[in-house]
């Protein structure tokens, strides 16, 4: 079984009704878009600076 963490942000109200815009738009919840843009984030940094080993991702 996977373990999860919990991850907590604050936003002001503007960022989060416009961030709820744009995953709903795209057919996600809050939480599948936030997590959709961190992947998307990872995948463009290894693209360009190879894999990051999971020893040092802890």
């Amino acid at each position: 079984m996977e373990k999860t963490n919990h991850l907590s942000i604050r936003t002001d109200k503007i960022l989060h009704d416009k961030l709820q815009y744009v995953a709903a738009y795209e057919g996600r919840s809050m939480s599948g878009q936030i997590l959709y843009l961190i992947q998307s984030c990872i995948r463009e940094f290894e693209k360009e600076h190879g894999p990051i080993p999971a020893e040092e991702s802890k």
